[in-house]
């Protein structure tokens, strides 16, 4: 019946939903499987259904409208490239990695090694090295929970004073992965021969 078809499909917002590693996709698609659950509440005459979801609803709109009036603060942490911490983030993450950059193969002697903070923690790390007035990244990564651009946005856009200080004028990277690439277009890199390169204004 019609009223079994909404309901199936609330259901399967909220069981997508809780498979979100972003919390903000998380409150988006449980907050339309509620909607859901609401409608579907109607159509089979059922209070319980529809006060118990207008109150996800309800918790969902409030945490998206917090979200969306609190200021995300990024920043660009150069760390030694010896650090325990650097070692460890890049152990723990190494399969991911590896998924995504697979021609990184760790940290070199005489790289850069930076922490990109989100709100003071560690989001993402940036590795690469200062040649010929570029900047060659051999890895930019950002952790599961914070992939939705926006660092990346801030790195390429505000960020790049973090490249200017170094007297930099171009970025440079290579990219083996079509993950890799669609995020290098949409951080404003082109093509050139071998490599992607981003020009700083």
């Amino acid at each position: 019946s019609p009223a079994e078809l909404v309901g199936y499909l609330a259901s399967a917002l909220v069981v997508i939903s809780l498979a979100m590693t972003s919390l903000l996709k998380l409150r988006i698609l449980n907050l339309a499987g509620a909607i859901t659950f609401v409608g579907y509440g109607f159509l089979i005459d059922s209070i319980p259904i529809i006060i118990t979801n207008v109150a996800i609803v309800v918790l969902n709109m409030t945490f998206l409208a917090r979200t969306a009036r609190t200021e995300t603060l990024f920043r660009a942490l150069e760390v030694e490239p010896e650090s325990a911490f650097v070692e460890e983030f890049l152990r723990f993450y190494q399969a991911d990695i590896a998924r995504i950059v697979p021609e990184f193969t760790g940290v070199e002697p005489g790289d850069s090694v930076v922490w990109l903070l989100r709100d003071a923690v560690p989001a993402g790390i940036l590795v690469g090295r200062v040649k010929d007035g570029a900047f060659a990244v051999a890895l930019d990564y950002v952790i599961r929970p914070y992939r939705d651009m926006k660092l990346g946005r801030w790195l390429y856009g505000r960020g790049v004073a973090f490249f200017k200080r170094k007297g930099v004028t171009r970025i440079e990277t290579m990219s083996q992965t079509d993950i890799h690439r669609r995020y290098l277009e949409r951080m404003g890199f082109s093509v050139e021969e071998d490599r992607f390169v981003r020009y700083l204004d």
